[in-house]
C-alpha cells in the first residue's frame, strides 16, 4: 500500500506491480473517506499533501 501525491502517483503503482505483480486499486483520499483509519497526510516519496491510496 502507499500513499503518494499526484506527483508520485505513477512512481507507486510501478513499485506496485513489481511487488505484487497485479494492477493496483487507485482510490482518491478527497473522494472517500474511512471510518476506522485515517492515512497519513503526506506522500510516503516526499512532503506533499497525499492525494492517492494505491492498493
Amino acid at each position: 500500500m502507499y500513499v503518494v501525491c499526484i506527483e508520485h502517483v505513477e512512481l507507486a503503482i510501478d513499485r506496485f506491480v513489481d511487488e505484487y505483480e497485479e494492477a493496483p486499486d487507485l482510490i482518491d483520499l478527497h473522494e472517500v473517506k474511512f471510518k476506522s483509519w485515517e492515512p497519513p497526510a503526506c506522500c510516503n516519496e516526499c512532503k506533499e499533501a497525499a492525494r492517492f491510496l494505491v492498493v
